[in-house]
């Protein structure tokens, strides 16, 4: 089974709103959290540092944005600053943008109450991996209803370390709608403590761990409403499409759109005014303030017939800080 907000993810659509990096789980040794993200109160759209609200909306803009996921740190630890954003995101773009929040803690009746009526849509709680087994008669059963009974859908998200059948009474019971696992991974900000516990990479992976799969799909990949995202999808598929979305959003009619989401264009040096003296249709080239940008085929067509000097063939990434990939000389 895949969720909506998991549905959106996939196609590339969901804005990904980073609120808060603290967190009172202090012994989640595969937190993969870097040292940009960890343990600051600085809110990040994407990969874009907000310093204001507006960077949200056009983050969300540029990305032709279906929906919003929260997350941290722990978006329970920020109440105010979470429910602000969620029930600014459906002021500006309707009830239809489905949001969901990850969280490590409970929180209780009233901020389920809170984030319900701020526009929260989806709640993925990931409880502590010493407490996996042991989940019944806690607040964490508890808060699963709670969390319905206040107009949320309650599942698990929860990192792929090892089979629980415990997850799959809690689905059967309908306490919980579904539960995502993520294939356990290495970042840099969990791989020494991570290789600390014993665990190593794939084999010709850049992320995933070795032996954390297997046993897992074969003990709860079945359930119908059990949901195993890999790594490869989470990299290769999520974040491209993410990028294509964004691309085809602020592409120029001479830009190119790759496979990967990037933009492709030519740079030269030359006088504006040569392209208004060859006749160059204005669509395809934009003049800056101290280079001209055209299509990229055009300027290597003019470079070949002596029309122009000198130019490169640039590759970036259609975020809003406009990353360079590649550089390329003609």
């Amino acid at each position: 089974m895949i969720s909506k907000g998991c549905e959106q993810c996939a196609e590339g659509g969901k804005l990904v709103l980073f609120v808060y990096g603290y967190c009172d789980q202090r012994d989640c040794f595969y937190c993969p959290l870097g040292e940009n993200r960890k343990n600051v109160t600085d809110v990040y759209a994407n990969e874009r540092k907000v310093e204001d609200d507006q960077d949200v909306i056009e983050e969300a803009e540029r990305m032709d944005a279906l929906g919003a996921s929260i997350t941290g740190g722990e978006p329970q630890e920020a109440m105010e600053r979470t429910t602000r954003y969620l029930s600014m995101l459906k002021d500006e773009y309707g009830e239809d943008f489905h949001t969901h929040l990850y969280t490590g803690i409970t929180g209780g009746r009233e901020n389920m109450r809170r984030l319900s009526e701020a526009g929260l849509d989806e709640i993925r709680f990931h409880p502590p991996f010493e407490q996996w087994g042991d989940l019944h008669g806690t607040e964490w059963e508890d808060i699963l209803y709670t969390a319905r009974e206040e107009g949320l859908t309650p599942a698990f998200e929860i990192p792929g370390i090892r089979p629980e059948t415990e997850f799959l009474d809690f689905l059967d019971e309908g306490a919980a709608d579904f539960c995502n696992i993520n294939e356990f991974e290495m970042s840099d900000g969990n791989y020494r403590r991570m290789q600390e516990k014993g665990y190593e990479l794939k084999e010709g992976h850049m992320s995933a761990v070795e032996d954390s799969r297997e046993e897992i799909l074969e003990v709860m990949g079945d359930h119908e409403k059990v949901y195993f995202c890999t790594s490869v999808f989470k990299d290769a598929a999520q974040h491209r499409r993410r990028l294509k979305r964004m691309a085809r959003t602020v592409r120029r009619p001479f830009d190119e759109v790759t496979d990967d989401g990037t933009l492709v264009y030519g740079k030269t040096w030359a006088d504006p005014e040569r392209f208004e003296a060859l006749g160059v249709p204005e669509e395809f080239y934009t003049v800056k303030s101290d280079h001209v940008e055209v299509a990229w085929w055009l300027l290597e067509e003019m470079i070949a017939d002596g029309d122009l000097d000198e130019g490169e063939i640039v590759e970036q990434y259609p975020s809003y800080d406009g990353q360079v990939v590649e550089r390329t000389p003609v």
